[in-house]
C-alpha cells in the first residue's frame, strides 16, 4: 500500500489554513482525519492485486536490433473495477537506453469480471536469452489517494538471435555458384572433380578431358565435363575464448565471426554441401550436426543466440580433439579465430598437422579497420608513432598468416564489413578449384 500524490498534496493545502486560522493539535485533526477517512475508503475500494489472473502470450524469439512483442492478460475476478499502473520488468538490455520507463509502463482500467490486454514491446540490444521479471501492479481507488500493490511472477523468455547482416551478400554468391554449378552458364572443365556429363569435342579442349570409352562407342569424340563437389562436408568452428571478445568497431569479434559463419553456411547449404558447428573454447559451448538443409540455418541461429566470449585461453588440443570427433571424414573445416602471434605460435601452428593431415583448413579472423586507419595517419609526432605501431601490428599479423600458409592452410584477414563476403568468395575459390 501507498499514498499518492494527490493526497500528500492535499495534505500540505490543509496544513496552510491550519497554520493561519487555527494552529496546533485541533487544526491538524480537522484537516488530516477526513482525509485520513477519505483515504481508508480510497483503498478499501481499490481491487485487490493478489486476486489478479495474469497470463502471457507473444514472441518467444527475435533477431537483434529487430523488436518483439509479449502480451500480458490481465483477468479482474473481484467485485470491485480495476484502476492500476503496471510495470513489466524485463532486463535492462530488452530496450534502447533511455526507452525502458516508457515502453515498460502501462495504464489499464479493468471493470469486474472482466479482462484487458496490454502489449510490452522490447527492442533487445544484446544477444541472448532475455528473461521476464516479475510483474508490478499498483492498483488505486475512485479517488485516487491511496493504493494497493503488489507482484506477480510470470517466466518468459525470448531469445535474441543474430542479425545475419551478411545475408544481403547472398544472392550476388549464390549467382557465382549456379555460374560454377553450371545452373547459368556452360560448364568449364577443371572447375570442380565430380563428373557432370559428356559432350562432344570442340578444338581447343583438354585432351586429357576425353572419354575413350564412350568415344568408342559413338562416331564422335566425346569429352567429359566436371562440377564443383556436392555432398561435401564442412565443419565451422568458432573459437569463443578471450581473443573473440576483443571489440571491433561497436561489437566483439565473436560476432562478426557468427555472421560470416551464417553467410558461409546458408551459401554451403545451398550448394547441397552438409554444414556443422562447433563453438568451443575449453569445453564445447555450441553443437550442431545432422541437421538437413532447410533447418540448418535455423539450428545455426538458434545455437549461437546465447553464446558469449569467455575470458580464458582457449585450448587448442582440446580443441583440435572436438574438431575432429566431430568431423570423421574429410572435410572442409572453417576455424574463426584470431591471427594473433601468440595464440597463432603457442596454440594452433603444433595441432595444425593433425586438422590438415585429414582436412582442408580454412582460417578466417576479423582485422581492425582502425588499424588501418592508424598506418595511414601523419601530421604530427604522436600521429607519426601510432603509423609506426599500427604497421608492426600488420607486418605480425602477416607473417603469422604467411607461417599458416606455408603449412597448406587458406587464410581470409578482413574486416567486419568484409569478413562475410571474403570467406564466401574464399569458399567458392576451393569448390570451384577441387579442393573440397
Amino acid at each position: 500500500m501507498a499514498l499518492t500524490g494527490r493526497a500528500a498534496l492535499l495534505a500540505a493545502l490543509g496544513s496552510i489554513p491550519v497554520g493561519i486560522l487555527e494552529p496546533g493539535w485541533t487544526g491538524i485533526l480537522a484537516v488530516n482525519g477526513p482525509l485520513a477517512l477519505a483515504c481508508a475508503c480510497d483503498y478499501a475500494l481499490a481491487a485487490p492485486v493478489r486476486r489478479l489472473v495474469l497470463s502471457r502470450s507473444g514472441d518467444t524469439a527475435t533477431r537483434l536490433g529487430e523488436t518483439a512483442d509479449v502480451t500480458l492478460m490481465i483477468t479482474n475476478p473481484s467485485r470491485r473495477p480495476l484502476r492500476a499502473q503496471l510495470r513489466d520488468a524485463w532486463p535492462p538490455s530488452s530496450w534502447l537506453p533511455g526507452t525502458e520507463i516508457e515502453a515498460s509502463r502501462h495504464r489499464l482500467t479493468v471493470p469486474p469480471g472482466e479482462r484487458r490486454r496490454v502489449t510490452t514491446r522490447l527492442r533487445p540490444i544484446r544477444r541472448g536469452d532475455r528473461q521476464a521479471d516479475r510483474v508490478t501492479i499498483r492498483s488505486y481507488g475512485p479517488l485516487g489517494l491511496f493504493s494497493r500493490q503488489g507482484a506477480h511472477k510470470l517466466p518468459w523468455s525470448v531469445r535474441v538471435l543474430p542479425p545475419f547482416t551478411s545475408r544481403k551478400h547472398l544472392p550476388s554468391k549464390l549467382a557465382r555458384l549456379r555460374e560454377l554449378d553450371g545452373r547459368t552458364s556452360v560448364l568449364t572443365r577443371g572447375e570442380g572433380t565430380e563428373f557432370d556429363s559428356l559432350r562432344e569435342y570442340v578444338p581447343g579442349d583438354d585432351t586429357r578431358s576425353i572419354d575413350w570409352r564412350a568415344t568408342a562407342r559413338q562416331s564422335a569424340v566425346a569429352v567429359r565435363t566436371w562440377r564443383p563437389e556436392r555432398d561435401r562436408h564442412i565443419l565451422l568452428v568458432l573459437d569463443t575464448g578471450r581473443t573473440s571478445a576483443g571489440r571491433v568497431g561497436d561489437a566483439p569479434r565473436l560476432d562478426a565471426s557468427m555472421d560470416a559463419a551464417l553467410l558461409l553456411a546458408a551459401l554451403a547449404s545451398r550448394a547441397g554441401d552438409r554444414v556443422a558447428l562447433l563453438a568451443y573454447d575449453r569445453r564445447v559451448r555450441a553443437l550442431v550436426q545432422g541437421r538437413s538443409a532447410g533447418d540448418v540455418l535455423p539450428g545455426l541461429v538458434n545455437a549461437m543466440a546465447p553464446l558469449e566470449p569467455e575470458l580464458v585461453e582457449t585450448d587448442a588440443h582440446g580443441l583440435t580433439a572436438a574438431a575432429l570427433r566431430t568431423a570423421p571424414r574429410r572435410s572442409l573445416i572453417v576455424l574463426l579465430t584470431t591471427l594473433d602471434a601468440a595464440p597463432v605460435e603457442q596454440g594452433l601452428l603444433p595441432v595444425l598437422p593433425q586438422l590438415t593431415q585429414r582436412h582442408t583448413l580454412l582460417v578466417a579472423s576479423v582485422a581492425d579497420p582502425h588499424i588501418a586507419r592508424m598506418a595511414e595517419a601523419r601530421g604530427d609526432a604522436e600521429a607519426v608513432y601510432e603509423a609506426a605501431a599500427a604497421a608492426q601490428a600488420q607486418s605480425e599479423r602477416q607473417r603469422t598468416a604467411e607461417q599458416l600458409r606455408r603449412h597448406g592452410v587458406t587464410v581470409v584477414d578482413a574486416t567486419p564489413e568484409d569478413l562475410a563476403p571474403t570467406l564466401a568468395d574464399a569458399y567458392l575459390a576451393l569448390k570451384a578449384a577441387g579442393r573440397l
